[in-house]
């Protein structure tokens, strides 16, 4: 597994959804897992990164994915789409399912070797978000985390999200990305970070 690989994405396609471990791809290649609110552009983010506007499908109701649905890129490592968490007009069962389906995954999942927490850049991490990054630091995994829509807020804006970010989640800058998908910022930082955890 350990080989240099560009820093590009030429090749993505749907492979499976997922709502049990029974129902994960089977053949050990690594994987990068997104997660974040449901109305965060995580959709958005994913077709961005990987040049295809519908590899995702953005839906109009946000909370509508219930699955797990992985990505085969490059044809050597998975995008792990995980449901969207908070959506307020969801039954709280409704939620504790989504809830342990995503808990499900990260409880064992070796060859998962980043997750990047989408946060919206517009407002201060909400406790889910909170709630989701202490997950991913209780299961040990490497992260990063993405802050969306940034083409929304000017550069004293910016600044003062990145402070509320960074306090909220206690984390350093250098584990923010900034990311519009309108004016493709972040793009190429992001792939670089993603491709760099792999070759690790």
């Amino acid at each position: 597994m350990e080989m240099e690989m560009e820093m590009e994405i030429k090749q993505s396609e749907f492979i499976t959804s997922a709502v049990n471990p029974s129902q994960y791809p089977k053949d050990e290649r690594y994987e990068i897992a997104f997660v974040g609110r449901s109305n965060v552009g995580k959709s958005s983010l994913i077709n961005s990164l990987t040049n295809r506007r519908k590899l995702v499908k953005v839906s109009g109701t946000p909370g509508k994915t219930r699955l797990i649905n992985f990505f085969l890129i490059n044809n050597h490592f998975y995008f792990v789409d995980l449901p969207g968490y908070g959506y307020a007009k969801v039954s709280k069962v409704e939620q504790a399912s989504w809830g342990k389906t995503i808990e499900t995954y990260l409880n064992n999942r070796p060859q998962l070797k980043k997750i990047v927490l989408l946060v919206d850049c517009r407002r201060k991490p909400t406790e889910d978000d909170m709630i989701m990054h202490e997950w991913i630091k209780h299961f040990g995994y490497d992260y990063v985390v993405v802050a969306t829509k940034s083409d929304k807020l000017n550069k004293s804006e910016l600044a003062k999200s990145r402070k509320d970010i960074r306090d909220t989640l206690e984390i350093s800058d250098d584990k923010i990305i900034y990311h519009s998908t309108l004016k493709k910022v972040g793009k190429e930082d992001l792939l670089e970070n993603i491709f760099s955890s792999l070759n690790q």
